[in-house]
């Protein structure tokens, strides 16, 4: 595992509440130059007021955060990651597709979920 994180929207909502083991957690990260990998459709789920959630603006505007896109690849292996779970939860799905392909943990607040998508799957639950 690298030493970067990906949020599903869980994570996000932490951040938004300033969840302090999240936001030490992240700070870390920041620290020692790890990626932070956010899901655009996990940020849709925990973005509802743009205007008034500064610590999410913030962490998206980060130079070490990436914003990742459900582009035709990723939207292929969601399907395909689905198809094989049995389930059907299309973020959750980009976010464990995000999580593999960066080598990295997940910050969640429903790791459940994400262990039906990826059994070995690492998360860290908030």
């Amino acid at each position: 595992m690298t030493p970067g994180i990906t949020l599903d929207a869980g994570g996000l909502i932490a951040v938004d509440r300033d969840d302090r083991s999240v936001i030490v957690l992240l700070t870390r990260a920041t620290e020692v130059g790890a990626r932070i990998t956010v899901p655009a459709g996990a940020l849709a789920q925990a973005i509802r007021r743009p205007d008034r959630q500064v610590r999410l603006a913030r962490l998206v505007r980060q130079p070490n955060a990436d914003v990742v896109a459900l582009d035709r690849l990723d939207a292929t292996n969601v399907g395909r990651l689905l198809s094989a779970s049995g389930t059907a939860d299309v973020v959750d799905a980009h976010v464990v597709i995000c999580a593999r392909r960066a080598n990295q943990r997940v910050l969640t607040s429903d790791a459940g979920d994400l262990r039906l998508l990826d059994p070995q799957l690492e998360v860290v639950e908030v």
